[in-house]
Order: structure tokens, then sequence, then C-alpha cells
């Protein structure tokens, strides 16, 4: 048998309660509260899971974090003390069960409302969700269903601020009625408690329920209002089936690429077509206020598109509709016709490290597509024809370097006509003193020193010299020095995106410079960067890697870094 709950006398009490608190919630806690249900760039919390074995009203808390419930705890603390709770109806508390003491373990970072909410929770299992499940009843009931209306808020904050305060006044009137009638030992704060659960019924319920009638509107109105250009957004999306789109609702279903071999315009948006087949690939979104003056260099294939926007706000999403992070409704959010350009490199590659797209979006009239440029060959087979033969390019062989532990920073110095001693003394290290090289990280790591140091192989004809996050090799003095018997080249990078691709021969430096192309170098150098293209964008550190192998005619491959850092052996460089 069903306990029966007087919920008609319980929903009068609350109506004439809950405006009370409502009117007192203050607006940040309000605003956080109300937008729980709204878009993502809106409502920026995501669910926080749950602890093991911690009370689910905890794990729902936590969403706010420490200052939400402090904050309504302060407003509301005096009004919840000094209201008479005696004329709550009784009858809605779970049944008890056989306990005698509870313990709750706090680390100090919970709030005082989290805290004894816990404890409550812990006193009497189940009271949270009876109140949860009260606030949800109640909220639609016909003594208190027009005390939950927005009605006379305008923007969108103040929607959202009206439909917070309301939902939290009507959960700590019920959670007030149900601490009232739980009775609680001394131990436990019972303000501190009602806000705790009042917040813990609020989220999931606010969560759940969709946003006021009117919130569309006002957000659109906002973020219209707000709109500004030019605007530039990077990210990555889930590839599925070769695809990813530019789209404003459902994903089209499109499947024929071989008009221009890269992208399709179809319902509201733009589909292309990507090398990989599932993963997540890089795309850069920008939008403007009119067509770029000029192509950009760096790309293998570019098809230009119009497409007409029946509402505004695209995303750049996956063909399951997850939308990747900050590129979500990016696009102008008014309807109309739009041209956008897609950039596509790497689609030959198979690797989503390498693979990456840019999308350029602004307002003109329907137009003919445009191809501006199409060398890749995926696309010459989508379009069904048959491209010309495409020479490696020299960089290429250097992708692995993205992967390897010297990805973010690291000079490699090859050194020919020289023994290994010889470059390591050039370098100012003493090779009878070689270390493990773990023993040299840990030493550095506990006196957070970047003393320099560098590991060396002899590879026979010539010697390779590798700095984890070092630069020796960039000195014009070190460099000289090593080539006194032959040449020496290096390249340099590090987390800043600073490189400096250095050349010299006999004991004299011929050429050091940030590679952008366009320099001016000895004819020993410029044969040596012949075919590499700096002044195009991306692959820099391995394109001055691929002119070190040309200089000295030996490069370095994955399996002699790997070589090299598995000898264990590394030199200290005295300063």
């Amino acid at each position: 048998m069903t306990d029966v709950l007087p919920i008609d006398d319980l929903a009068a009490f609350v109506a004439r309660a809950m405006p009370t608190f409502a009117e007192r919630v203050p607006e940040p806690t309000a605003l956080l509260l109300g937008r729980l249900a709204a878009p993502a760039e809106e409502s920026a919390r995501p669910p926080h899971p749950r602890h093991h074995a911690e009370p689910e009203v905890v794990g729902t808390l936590r969403v706010l974090g420490p200052l939400a419930p402090e904050r309504l705890l302060g407003a509301l603390e005096r009004a919840i003390a000094r209201h008479d709770w005696t004329a709550a109806s009784t009858g809605y508390l779970p049944k008890p069960v056989e306990a005698r003491f509870a313990f709750v373990a706090s680390g100090g970072a919970d709030s005082e409302a989290v805290t004894a909410a816990t404890l409550l929770e812990r006193l009497r299992p189940g009271l949270s969700a009876r109140v949860t499940d009260l606030v949800r009843t109640l909220r639609t009931h016909p003594a208190v269903a027009p005390l939950m209306d927005a009605a006379g808020a305008q923007t969108e904050a103040a929607i959202a601020r009206r439909h917070g305060a309301v939902h939290t006044g009507l959960a700590v009137a019920v959670a007030g009625a149900v601490v009232h009638q739980a009775d609680p030992p001394g131990l436990v704060s019972r303000p501190a408690a009602v806000v705790g659960l009042a917040l813990g019924a609020a989220v999931p319920v606010l969560r759940e329920i969709p946003m006021p009638e009117a919130y569309a509107a006002a957000l659109l109105e906002k973020v219209r209002a707000g709109y500004l250009l030019p605007r530039h957004m990077f990210g990555s999306v889930t590839v599925a089936g070769h695809r990813f789109g530019m789209v404003e609702g459902a994903f089209p279903a499109v499947g024929d690429f071989s008009g221009n071999g890269l992208a399709v315009a179809a319902g509201g948006g733009v589909v292309v077509r990507t090398g990989v087949a599932d993963g997540h690939l890089r795309v850069e979104l920008a939008v403007l206020a009119e067509a770029p003056a000029e192509v950009e260099d760096g790309w293998e294939e570019v098809v230009e598109l119009s497409w007409h926007a029946a509402e505004g706000q695209a995303s750049i999403v996956s063909p399951d509709g997850t939308v990747g992070g900050r590129l979500r409704h990016q696009t102008p959010p008014w309807p109309g016709d739009y041209r956008v350009r897609v950039h596509a490199v790497d689609r030959d590659s198979g690797d989503t490290e390498f693979e990456r797209y840019k999308l350029v979006v602004w307002a003109a009239p329907p137009a003919p597509q445009t191809v501006h440029k199409r060398t890749d060959e995926l696309g010459y087979r989508l379009r069904g024809e048959t491209g010309p033969a495409r020479e490696a390019r020299p960089e290429h062989a250097y992708r692995w370097v993205r992967r390897s532990r010297l990805a973010v920073a690291a000079t490699v110095t090859v050194v020919t006509g020289a023994t290994m001693a010889a470059a390591l003394r050039a370098f100012g290290a003493d090779p009878d003193r070689p270390e493990p090289i773990d023993v040299i990280e840990r030493d550095l790591s506990l006196r957070r020193s970047v003393d320099p140091w560098v590991a060396a192989f002899d590879a026979g004809d010539a010697v390779v010299l590798v700095e984890d996050n070092g630069y020796r090799g960039a000195d014009p003095g070190v460099l000289g020095a090593a080539s006194a018997g032959g040449r020496a080249a290096s390249m340099f990078w590090n987390v800043n995106a600073m490189t400096r691709l250095s050349f010299a021969e006999r004991g004299e430096l011929l050429a050091a410079f940030e590679p952008f192309g366009g320099e001016q170098t000895p004819p020993a150098v410029t044969e040596a960067l012949a075919g590499i293209d700096f002044a195009e964008r991306g692959y820099r550190t391995e394109k001055g890697l691929a002119a070190v192998e040309r200089f000295t005619g030996r490069g370095i491959t994955a399996a002699d870094v790997t070589r090299v850092f598995a000898s264990g052996s590394g030199y200290r460089i005295e300063e």
C-alpha cells in the first residue's frame, strides 16, 4: 500500500511561501540556474560526475561549484530560520531506515549547504530524492503553476533570472517543509540543509524542463546585438563516413562529391568530404564582412560555394550532430544567402595529425561554384579524373617529429667531417663524461634547471646531435666550430613557434635565419633550400630538417631518435 500524499495542502503552503524566497535569490545564482537548459554557450557548466558512494544530491550540487550554494545560503538563511514551517502539511517523507549514526567526511572545499544536505541525506536516505520529486510535481500544480511564469521579463538575462529564481523559490519552500518534518538533530544546520536540498532538486529539474517560451527569441536578439565581424575560431570536429558539415539543423544525406571533389551545398549548409574515414580533425572557421581579397597559400584543395541559411547560426558538426566545441552557432545569426570557401590540405595523408580544414564565410548573393585549387589525389579520384603525378614533398619525410618526444622543442644538428668526440667538444661537452639520460633529467627537474645537455650518435658518415628542449646547436660559434672539418647544419624549434635554421662549412657560418622564405643565402645553402617552400604556411620544422639533410647528406629518422635516447647516455654542456 502506497502513502497518500497531502499534495493539495502542500501546494497551497508552497504557493504562499515561495515568493518570499524567490524574490531573495541573488541575481547571479538565479541566472546560473535559469540557464541550465539553455544552449551550451549560455550554460557552460556540464554535468559533474558523481563521486563513488556519495549521495546523488552532492554530485548534483558540484555542478554549481562552492560559491552559488554559499551565496544563496547567505541570502536566505534568516528568511528560512524565521519562516513558520509548522503550517506545512505532513506525510510526504520517505520511511525512515534503521540507522543510529551517520558518517560524513569533508575536505573543507564543500559549502556549508552541501555538507548539511549530505549529512541529512545520510541520516534520512531518500530525503533529497523526495524533495526533487515533489518539486517536479508541484511546479505544474494548479496552485503553483501561475507563479512559475516568467511573464514581464523581456531580455534573455531577465527571462533566465526569473526562470531560475521562481524554481529556486519553489525548491526552497518544498525543502523547508520536508526538513521541518524530518526534524533533524541539532548538529544539522536547518537553513543550510534546506538550501542544499533545494539546490539539489532545482538543478536536475531546471536541466530537464524547457526554457520559457519567450527565451529563444530573446536569446536570438541578444546574439544578434552582440554579433561582430570578423571572427575566427579554431576547434576540432568528429568525422564519420569521410564527412563533416557546417549546417543549421539535421545533417544532410550527401554522398556524391563528384562535382568538385571537396564540398557540397545542401540542406541549409555545406558538407565536406574528408580523407580520413573516422576520427577528429582540426578545423578553422572564419566569418568575414566581405569576400577575402586573395586565396590563401598552403592548401591543396580550395572550393567556393553558395548556400542559403534558413535561420542562421550554423555549426561545424559531425554526421551524428556532435558540435566541435567553440564551432557551435558561429555563422551570422540571420537568414539569407552566404558564400563559403572551403580549404583542405593533406587529405591524401590518411592521418588526423596533418589533415585539416578552413572554412571562410561571408554574406553574398547566390553564384556558381568556383574551384580555386585542385591538386590532391582524392579530389581527382572523386571527380573521376586522372591527376598528374605528384612528387613527394621533402618535408613529409619528417612528419614523425610531431609524434616524437621532440615535438614541442628541440634542436637537431648534423655534423660531417668530425668524430663524435670532436662534435661534442664543439658543443662544450666532455665526450669522456657520459651520464645516464634519466639521471640528467631527474637532476634538472629537482633543481628546476634548464642547464643544457645533448645526446649524440655516430651515423658513420655524420654525427647527429639531439637536444631535447635545448638550443646549443643554433649558436653560431658552436656550429662554426663543429663544421671545422666539413659541414654542419641545425634546426631549432620551440613551444612558442620560434625556429632557427643554420648552416656552416669549414669553420665559417654561412647562414642562420628564421625560415619564412625569400632569404638571401650563399649558393651552397640555396641549393639545399631548392624546392622547399618556407613561404607556404605549415610544416616549418619538417622543412627545416629536410634542408639540414640536403646540406649535410644525412638526416634524422624516428628510429634514430629512439636509438639515441634508448642508448641512455647524454652529455652535460659546460657554459
